[in-house]
């Protein structure tokens, strides 16, 4: 794996985006040690409603939202399709660019990645990047082994596991984290008895070339944009919930004030400037 490029990618519908949206990234970019990470709103949904917000309006909420965080873009890639917006192809973009499978992470929370045998060209789709799953409300990562038995033996503990240790940097690692890199890592410097290591490659050469499913147990909050927008039908605020370049943005544009269009309205007819990927709410 090239330690200097692991970009991540976090898709969604962004209807709007909210600090659980940004929460999840964040644990996502510290335990893998991503370099840098993409916020992909999605143009037409698989599984889900047409959404709210027009595409212009979602991907300019995402812009503002990612502006705090070094490293963070907004990606309009899947905006300026007229077709469904599908994890595969838009993971297999990114390799026409440049990157390899191993250097991408999709970001998924887990409750999203219990249904991945329904997603699009599943199970080759897990070839095609590591997967950064990510704990939820009601869907603990823990439990992911036991619920997809199929998937078990390539799901890996973030906190164990993950090689992101650095040159130049020491980290001190407990006696079950000694046992993982052990087992996983071959330990070019060690740079105290404690144990602190300064550098590391993965045992097994062709681990190189191997995707994996990374689980990450973090609090990333209760919030959803589902709640958002109910909140804002009812008049009340969304105040803690988006951050607050994402509420003036809501307020001034009176989003969301009005229930949802029935189903079969046009929604398809984005701004060209802007234009959903899997998994976030």
């Amino acid at each position: 794996m090239n330690p200097s490029r692991r970009l991540g990618i976090l898709g969604g519908m962004f209807d709007p985006v909210h600090y659980g949206h940004l929460n999840t990234g964040v644990a996502a970019e510290r335990a893998l040690d991503l370099t840098g990470l993409l916020v992909v709103p999605s143009n037409n949904p698989p599984h889900r409603a047409q959404p709210v917000a027009t595409g212009f309006h979602r991907f300019a909420m995402v812009a503002m939202a990612v502006a705090g965080h070094p490293g963070w873009r907004a990606l309009d890639l899947e905006l300026g399709r007229v077709t469904r917006s599908f994890t595969s192809d838009t993971l297999r973009h990114l390799h026409t660019v440049g990157f390899r499978p191993t250097e991408l992470f999709f970001i998924a929370g887990a409750d999203a990645f219990l249904e991945i045998a329904t997603w699009k060209d599943y199970p080759a789709l897990l070839d095609l990047a590591h997967f950064a799953v990510v704990a939820r409300p009601r869907a603990p990562v823990g439990e992911l082994p036991e619920r997809l038995p199929t998937l078990a033996a390539r799901m890996r503990s973030a906190a164990e596991t993950t090689v992101r240790l650095k040159p130049d940097t020491t980290y001190d690692l407990t006696a079950r984290q000694h046992r993982a890199a052990e087992d996983l890592l071959s330990v070019r410097h060690i740079a105290t008895s404690r144990g602190t290591y300064t550098t590391v490659e993965p045992s097994d050469p062709a681990d190189h070339e191997r995707t994996w499913i990374f689980l990450i147990d973090a609090a990333t909050g209760p919030m959803s944009s589902t709640a958002i927008r109910q909140a804002r039908l009812d008049g009340r605020t969304i105040s803690g919930m988006v951050p607050p370049s994402v509420q003036q943005h809501i307020e001034q544009h009176a989003l969301y004030e009005t229930p949802a269009p029935a189903a079969g309205g046009d929604s398809t007819l984005l701004d060209p400037r802007a234009g959903r990927l899997h998994g976030q709410d």
